[in-house]
C-alpha cells in the first residue's frame, strides 16, 4: 500500500515554490522521496528555499509568465535535472479592487500570472511528457473556482478558468498517460494572507464561514497534493479537490 503514495525516483516541479502553498507542497514531495524543482521569479528567494530544502531541492528560477522564459527553463531543467513526471501550477497573485476601478494593468498581470502560465508551462511541459506516455498535472484552483467574492474579480476569473483548463487537459492527455487534476485550497495562513489574518473583522468571517473553524494551514495541502502526484490517483482524471474545511459545502 505504500507503494501508493511513493514518490521515489520521480521529479516534480512547482512554480512559485520558494514560499506559501508552493513550497508546502515541495516539502510534502521531499518526504514522499521526490525530487523538486523550486522556481520562481526571485532568483534569491528560490535558492534559499532550495538551500532549506536540501539535497533533493534543485533551484530554477524563472518567469512563468513569459513564454520564451517558460519553454527555456523547462528545457534547462529536462537536459540538467531530468525528466519531469510532475507538474503543480502554483504560482498565484492577486489585487484587490472594486470591479469598475479595477486598472487593466492589474487586470493584465493577475491573469497572466495564474491563467496565462498554467496554459504555457503545461504546453512546455505536456510536449515531453506526452511521447513518454506518463506524467501528472495538478493545478493549484482555489474556491473561488466556484464562488464569486466582491473586489477581486480577475482572481475570480483567473481560478475559475484553471478549472475548466484542467478539464480541457483531462480531456487530450489522459488517452496519453496523463492525469490532470485541480487542488482548490479554501483560506489558508500563508504570508499573501497576513493581512487579511491579522484584520480582526475578515478573520472572524472567515472561521465563522468555515466549518472547520479556522483557517488552514499550508501543510494541510500536503497529503492531497502526493495523492494527486501519485500512483494511488491513476484513474482520478479532471477532477478539482476541494481543501477548503468545508466552507464550499454548506451555506
Amino acid at each position: 500500500m505504500n507503494k501508493l503514495f511513493d514518490l521515489s525516483g520521480r521529479l516534480a516541479l512547482v512554480t512559485g515554490s520558494s514560499r506559501g502553498i508552493g513550497r508546502a507542497i515541495a516539502e510534502g514531495y521531499i518526504a514522499a522521496g521526490a525530487r523538486v524543482v523550486i522556481n520562481g521569479r526571485d532568483a534569491q528567494a528560490v535558492a534559499a528555499a532550495a538551500k532549506e530544502l536540501g539535497a533533493n531541492a534543485v533551484p530554477m528560477p524563472f518567469d512563468v509568465t513569459d513564454s520564451a522564459a517558460i519553454e527555456a527553463g523547462i528545457e534547462k531543467i529536462e537536459k540538467d535535472v531530468g525528466p519531469i513526471d510532475i507538474l503543480v501550477n502554483n504560482a498565484g497573485m492577486t489585487k484587490r479592487f472594486p470591479f469598475v476601478d479595477f486598472p487593466e494593468a492589474d487586470w493584465r498581470q493577475i491573469i497572466a500570472t495564474n491563467l496565462d502560465s498554467v496554459f504555457f508551462v503545461t504546453q512546455s511541459v505536456a510536449r515531453r511528457m506526452l511521447p513518454r506516455g506518463r506524467g501528472k498535472i495538478v493545478n493549484i484552483c482555489s474556491v473561488m473556482s466556484e464562488l464569486g467574492r466582491p473586489t477581486i474579480a480577475p482572481y475570480v476569473a483567473s481560478k475559475g478558468a484553471v478549472k475548466m483548463l484542467t478539464k480541457s487537459m483531462c480531456s487530450e492527455f489522459a488517452k496519453h498517460g496523463i492525469t490532470a487534476n485541480g487542488i482548490a485550497p479554501g483560506y489558508f495562513a500563508t504570508e499573501l494572507n497576513m493581512t487579511l489574518m491579522n484584520e480582526e473583522k475578515f478573520s472572524s468571517w472567515v472561521c465563522a464561514r468555515t466549518p472547520a473553524g479556522r483557517w488552514g494551514r499550508v501543510e494541510e495541502l500536503q497529503g492531497a497534493a502526493i495523492f494527486l502526484a501519485c500512483d494511488a490517483s491513476s484513474y482520478v482524471n479532471g477532477h478539482v479537490l476541494f481543501v477548503d474545511g468545508g466552507m464550499t459545502a454548506v451555506v
